[in-house]
């Protein structure tokens, strides 16, 4: 989270100014952004595959395996909005260049990390590259083209990230199978090699408002601060840490969280202004982001394990057997935004996290023996197609709550919830369904886990359709906005995170 300018929000070019996207350098900054971003995709979308071999290459505890999934969430999270708010203050390409190189070392220190230590620690540097590059990827695409090639350049943005995700599961199996696990992170140096050969060719802009408004350290650190110590409790209970070991950190994260709010409430430019959940739909939206993200990452967290040390599925199996979730996203978000026009967002908001909680519960009869046509492949399809059904009515839904001018803010904001929620679900949910140690590794009691986690992340999706129904309300003026167009959000780059969007309700600059 950050002070100042949002995520997405940039001074757009004014007419006449900005790269043609049909121009040479116009496919150079798309190719950058592509690149820039796709490589956050990737790690995204892989690690959760590698932590059974993880597990066994490293002699890793199930609690070192969460700190490497949430290492590099706790960072992201925390510092994504400040990475928004640097770009614009410092420049957008050099931002990203900054990003990119950091990105690029802490992966090749988690490719050559010889323990478990080392790759959490490497994990976490590797966040704050992320924090850099995920907002600023898009940022630099939407301050780069002339304004009649904005909305076509960020649609492009977005399609190509949208393949990137989607072909993540695929190389990482490959990966893990064959160079080994190390190389989904050392993939990550050539890939920085590509993309600063390509930013030569970027041209650098920045918000030159960005200055008068200070960085809010203090907020983002007590963010930090408040989401280590609540994943310190939660991964420490349930690895058989002592009372104090696990107490002691809660305590301290929970103080560090009202001290956070406190300070939002009392700075004149706080990086998350309170005033923003003072609309109920903007409330509303964020709550069911919590819930649909938390159930989205604690089944993606448990499926790939599942698959592999209970049906013996190796690496490549697994990433793939998740592939049919990304390509309906990919296929559905736009008819599935187009639907939130038509009928308004309430009906795909409880209709979509119903039909994902149906597909999580098909992932009950995963179990030993199950064979993937009959078991897993309608799990994994009917859990997409809900998640495709609310993805874009969600973002759309946040976007229509806040005013167009804090369009940015609201999506970066929703954004980092989503990861937030992602965050506390893989700290808690071994807890909550009795994992611990190196039970992972035993077929039996993953298997007796994984049920529980089904029917946990289910509750979830129908907890998130309840608060729809009953809070999802948004007046005609704030969904149809003054000429007749809802909030647009057509492409999802990513599954486990909601779209950043940059543009206002009206302009239709959104993807």
């Amino acid at each position: 989270m950050a002070s100042g300018p949002t995520p997405t929000s940039s001074a757009a070019p004014a007419a006449g100014d900005g790269v043609a996207l049909s121009s040479a350098r116009g496919r150079w900054v798309l190719t950058c952004a592509v690149l820039a971003s796709g490589m956050a995709l990737l790690d995204g979308t892989v690690v959760n595959v590698a932590l059974p071999t993880l597990g066994r290459d490293l002699g890793a505890s199930l609690s070192a395996l969460q700190w490497v999934v949430n290492a590099y969430m706790l960072t992201l999270s925390a510092l994504l909005l400040l990475g928004g708010a640097l770009g614009d203050r410092l420049g957008r390409r050099r931002t990203l260049v900054i990003g990119v190189v950091w990105f690029a070392a802490a992966s090749a220190l988690c490719g050559l990390a010889q323990d478990a230590g080392t790759l959490i620690a490497a994990r976490a540097l590797q966040g704050i590259g992320g924090a850099l590059l995920t907002p600023g990827s898009l940022a630099l695409v939407r301050a780069s083209y002339r304004p009649e090639d904005q909305a076509r350049a960020v649609g492009a943005w977005s399609g190509l990230g949208g393949v990137a995700g989607a072909v993540g599961p695929f190389l990482g199996g490959w990966l893990i199978d064959g160079p080994g696990w190390r190389w989904i992170f050392l993939i990550n140096v050539p890939l920085a090699a590509l993309v600063l050969f390509a930013v030569r060719h970027v041209p650098e802009s920045r918000d030159e408002t960005a200055s008068r408004r200070p960085f809010d350290v203090t907020g983002a650190c007590l963010a930090a601060l408040f989401l280590a110590g609540i994943s310190f409790a939660l991964i420490g209970a349930s690895g058989g840490s002592s009372a104090a070991g696990t107490v002691l950190p809660g305590v301290l994260g929970l103080a560090a969280g009202v001290a956070f709010v406190v300070v939002e409430h009392r700075r004149r430019d706080p990086m998350m202004p309170l005033e923003l959940f003072r609309s109920r739909l903007f409330s509303a939206a964020n709550i069911m982001t919590l819930c649909l993200y938390a159930a989205i990452g604690g089944i993606l967290f448990m499926l790939p394990v599942q698959l592999q040390t209970t049906l013996g599925y190796d690496a490549l199996q697994a990433g793939t057997a998740t592939l049919p979730i990304t390509v309906l996203m990919l296929l559905l978000s736009a008819s599935a935004g187009d639907l939130a026009r038509r009928l308004g967002p309430r009906p795909p908001l409880v209709v979509g996290p119903l039909v994902a909680a149906a597909g999580v519960l098909l992932m009950l009869r995963v179990r030993p023996g199950a064979a993937y046509v009959t078991e897993v492949l309608p799990a994994v399809v009917v859990l997409g197609l809900g998640m495709s059904l609310f993805v874009a009515p969600l973002t759309a839904t946040v976007l229509a709550s806040v005013d167009a001018s804090r369009a940015g803010l609201a999506s970066g904001v929703n954004n980092t919830a989503a990861r937030i929620a992602q965050l506390l679900v893989v700290a808690g949910l071994p807890l909550a369904v009795g994992l611990s140690g190196t039970a992972y590794a035993d077929p039996g009691a993953l298997d007796s886990a994984f049920g529980k986690a089904a029917v946990g992340c289910a509750s979830l999706f129908a907890l998130a359709a309840l608060a729809a129904a009953v809070f999802v309300r948004p007046s005609p003026t704030a969904w149809h906005g003054e000429r007749g167009n809802a909030p647009q959000c057509k492409t999802c780059l990513g599954v486990q995170s909601p779209p950043l969007e940059p543009g206002s309700p009206t302009t239709g600059t959104s993807p």
